[in-house]
């Protein structure tokens, strides 16, 4: 698992397996967002198994799939509740990480700079200067 983190409160990575939600409750995470649909990929794990492993390791998770239909503002406005609702770090992933980042930083627009949020982004490995006329927002 190649773990991203874009600052305190969230970090990314690409497809996780079951196994790895010890490893992350250890390093301090309480919540898991999935942003990966089930089915992308045939040696994908479905989503309700890394939920199981979640659940029993005392985490919260959430299933915000980001897939070829692009991001809904439900979509964004449900990432911000977990991060603002959550009581410590938040680790998301998807295939790469790319998703995760995008939600991430379009949940904070309004809440943070936008070059701030590009350059959270950027120390973690992700290109969001793409997004920047959505992070001005009021």
């Amino acid at each position: 698992m190649d773990l991203k983190r874009i600052n305190d409160h969230v970090s990314v990575a690409g497809q996780i397996s079951p196994e790895d939600v010890a490893a992350l409750k250890q390093a301090g995470f309480v919540a898991i967002i999935n942003n990966r649909p089930d089915g992308e990929s045939p040696d994908q794990p479905v989503g309700a198994e890394i939920e199981a492993a979640a659940k029993a390791a005392g985490l919260d998770y959430h299933a915000i799939p980001l897939g070829r239909e692009g991001v809904s503002p439900e979509m964004v406005e449900r990432t911000k509740a977990v991060l603002e609702g959550s009581n410590g770090p938040v680790f998301c992933f998807c295939r790469s990480g790319t998703r995760s980042t995008t939600l991430w930083a379009l949940s904070q627009a309004g809440e943070m700079e936008a070059g701030e949020i590009i350059s959270q982004a950027a120390g973690a490995g992700y290109d969001m200067s793409h997004l920047a006329g959505h992070l001005n927002r009021d």
